[in-house]
């Protein structure tokens, strides 16, 4: 509270009082070093130099923030459900920190009215929002510190906006999302059965590998076929949003078409 008061004093005395006010709004906090949510703010397309000619835009604060949201969230879900196992507790995060989830956020904090981006640049990025959301985390991170990261997710985010017990029990359907990916950019996609087994207490286990224009991706075992399929589908979306090699060689069988876009909701853990 007192910490509240004298940043309300010392923000009579700031320029960009303005400025101030927006993030306050959205941190619940005042910022000590505002050049870090400026930066957070600025998306490449508006190709912004500083005075030495370097670009400068929210990537390398997205990068950092993705690993502080990833700890943040950990965090939560660990303490909020004791009795969960990893599996369970893995799940629930990814549910949370995926970009779809994130873009709506930054929708529902307001976060998009600050962004500053160039409206008629050729970006297909549909995921900017999300993308700036995490930026803010590692401007947070920056500015204040982990503590207050994670008292902004507490505070301005659970409960308003996300439900942990609700989040935990809504099923994601990653074949569904990956399918979905490769019609949009017309890609063939195969799920091939390449073994059933068995554990330790004889129950089947089956194993599942998908295959992008005939260039293996990713593989998923499970105790049906459906949960092979599920993880082995969630296991491709994951790569192809950070494997760029895999990514050429798929380009490459499919006859150079063009980029692919990054699926929907793609695991970012």
């Amino acid at each position: 509270m007192i910490e509240n008061l004298f940043d309300r004093i010392r923000l009579l005395f700031r320029k960009e009082k303005e400025s101030y006010l927006c993030l306050y709004h959205i941190l619940g906090f005042f910022p000590h070093q505002i050049k870090y949510y400026k930066e957070a703010l600025l998306h490449k397309s508006l190709q912004t130099k500083t005075e030495g000619g370097h670009l400068v835009n929210n990537e390398r604060l997205e990068f950092l923030g993705d690993a502080v949201l990833d700890a943040v969230v950990g965090d939560l879900v660990f303490y909020h459900f004791p009795e969960q196992r990893e599996g369970f507790l893995t799940n629930t995060r990814s549910k949370i920190v995926q970009r779809e989830t994130l873009n709506r956020l930054a929708v529902d904090i307001g976060l998009d009215k600050l962004l500053q981006r160039n409206y008629h640049s050729q970006t297909h990025n549909t995921y900017i929002n999300g993308n700036a959301f995490e930026a803010l985390m590692g401007a947070i991170y920056l500015d204040r510190g982990y503590g207050k990261c994670m008292e902004f997710f507490k505070r301005q985010i659970l409960g308003k906006h996300i439900s942990l017990d609700q989040v935990a029990h809504r099923e994601i359907n990653f074949k569904s999302k990956l399918i979905e990916w490769a019609q949009k950019n017309h890609r063939a996609i195969d799920f091939k059965l390449l073994e059933q087994s068995s554990d330790e207490d004889a129950n089947p286990v089956f194993c599942t590998l998908v295959a992008i224009e005939g260039v293996p991706a990713g593989k998923g075992k499970g105790y049906t076929k459906k949960e092979s399929q599920q993880k082995a589908a969630k296991n491709t979306l994951r790569k192809i949003r950070y494997d760029a090699d895999f990514k050429r060689q798929v380009k490459a069988a499919a006859g150079g078409q063009k980029n692919e876009d990054v699926p929907a909701g793609t695991p970012s853990d």
